[in-house]
């Protein structure tokens, strides 16, 4: 049960990654293939630097459905493609629940190997956040992790929770529910509020004071 539980979210993670990806790829002058590619990369690239990272076979080579899910991502975007011009928001919100749901994925994957939580904790991380980073250098565009806001401190949070829930024994379903909830929550609320850590200012030779 908690098996299938797992497998399930990151299904779901990597169907709205792709999304993600895919939209971002729109307009870019990309045919269909591009954006699969696009999408795929967004969807696979933070768990396959994760897999190899601990030393294992990257996890699609073993599971064709990534793939097909893409694919999927793919047809919902051409098909709906007026709806979600309107929805923008709701794309926003794709990122989002792809990057908690990958992330506690990223978690659970490393815990199976036995490391230490804060190495789980990054493993989470990575596997949220570098798939994007894939997808923005792709599209020659400055990645979404090296600016000013809130994407991989909002799975370092999530991450600190889930092991908050394990050490007050909640079942794995709702701790993982519970971490993903707070990815997506802070990633949402930072992007709604404004909220980003101070922007480091240039440290040009003509604008340091000299003694």
């Amino acid at each position: 049960m908690e098996n299938y539980f797992t497998i399930l979210i990151d299904f779901i993670g990597t169907f709205a990654f792709a999304v993600s990806g895919i939209r971002l790829a729109s307009g870019k002058q990309i045919d269909w293939f591009g954006a699969y590619i696009i999408g795929l990369v967004t969807a696979i690239g933070g768990g396959t630097v994760r897999d190899l990272l601990l030393g294992i076979r990257p996890f699609w080579m073993l599971d064709g459905r990534y793939f097909l899910t893409t694919a999927i991502a793919l047809l919902a975007v051409l098909l709906l493609k007026s709806q979600l011009v309107k929805w923008w928001n709701t794309l926003f919100l794709f990122d989002a629940i792809g990057l908690g749901l990958v992330t506690i994925v990223g978690i659970s994957k490393s815990m199976d190997a036995h490391l230490p939580f804060w190495v789980c904790i990054v493993m989470g991380t990575i596997t949220g956040s570098v798939g994007g980073l894939l997808r923005d250098v792709l599209l020659n565009e400055v990645p979404l992790l090296l600016r000013k806001d809130i994407y991989a401190l909002a799975c370092v949070a999530g991450g600190l929770v889930y092991f908050a829930c394990q050490y007050f024994d909640f079942s794995v379903p709702i701790t993982e529910l519970i971490a993903a909830s707070v990815v997506i929550t802070v990633r949402i609320l930072a992007f709604r509020f404004h909220l980003h850590l101070p922007v480091l200012n240039s440290m040009d030779s003509n604008q340091v004071n000299k003694p």
